[in-house]
This record gives structure tokens, sequence and C-alpha cells, in this order.
């Protein structure tokens, strides 16, 4: 995949008390992904062209795709396909990149989330209010052992254009 005219929509970055690798542990398996990813698990095959899955804790594909970078510990790039009927038809691909770099006794992880189609703001705007929250998350499970405690309200301005573009969610 040429991901080249991507449009990087969503950038986030976070400095987290831990090391590269222990950033990556946190990224790339289910044990780590379930504490701060709101119960969802990563299944990823680390290599280009592996599988990637985020499953639901009752064991459903919620997000699938394709490992398209694979740099242990610096830098992780999949396809992130949301498993709702018409989504990746009707949107286009989404990729999302990991960058993470030694920042002195800190890592410096940026979350980079890429479209190949131009999107309205009412579809970006479930995402940039997640993300935040996650990465958030994932630093206080690296850093004191437990994740943030964080109510997020559903996403109805995405929730609504999906609905008007005739994508069904849950």
């Amino acid at each position: 995949m040429d991901i080249s005219n991507f449009r990087p929509d969503t950038v986030y970055t976070i400095y987290i008390a831990a090391t590269p690798e222990k950033v990556w542990r946190a990224l790339t398996t289910a044990e780590f992904s379930r504490q701060y990813f709101f119960g969802f698990a990563v299944e990823l095959e680390q290599k280009v062209g592996g599988s990637f899955i985020m499953r639901a804790s009752d064991g459903s594909t919620h997000i699938d795709g394709e490992v398209l970078a694979c740099d242990p510990p610096r830098t992780l790039s999949v396809t992130w396909n949301v498993n709702w009927p018409g989504l990746v038809e009707k949107l286009g691909q989404t990729v999302v990149t990991y960058e993470i770099a030694q920042a002195g006794d800190a890592v410096r992880l940026t979350m980079t989330e890429s479209h190949e189609r131009e999107l309205p703001e009412d579809i970006l705007s479930g995402g940039r209010a997640g993300w935040p929250a996650i990465l958030s998350s994932l630093k206080s499970v690296l850093e004191t052992g437990k994740p943030l405690a964080v109510k997020m309200e559903p996403p109805l301005k995405m929730l609504a254009a999906l609905k008007r573009m005739g994508i069904k969610t849950p």
C-alpha cells in the first residue's frame, strides 16, 4: 500500500517515564492494551505484512489491519479498519503510526492517524477526542501501574455523521 498521499489528520505527542521497549510492549501486546485501551486487546504479528487485530472484551474483532512498518522499539504503522459495515468503502483507509524516541529520561511517543481521503471534521472528532484519553491512560499504566478512569462520552458528532452516510454503528 502506498501511503504517501495519506493526510495526517490527527497527531498526538506524549512523554512517558519509561523505556522505548516498555512503550513498545504496551502498544503491541494484549496484556498491556487491555489495561489502557478500554478493554480492547491488541494482537499483532510483528512483521511487515503481518496482521493487526484489536479485539473487544467479548473476543470479537473491533479493528483489523495490516502491519505496514515494524521497527521495534521505534516505529509501528498499521492500517486501522474499524469493523463497521461500509466504513472503509465510504471513508477510505486509515493508517495509525506510532513513533517512539528516547527523550532524556523519558520517551516521546507520537501517534499519527492518517487518512486516504479528506474527511469532514465531524468524522475526525471521534478520534481526536479518544486518542488523548487512550494515550494518557497508557502513560498512567506505564508510570503508575494503573490506567486512568476516564469517563468518555460517546462521539455523538461522529456517530451522527456516520449515520447520515448510511454506515451502521453499534
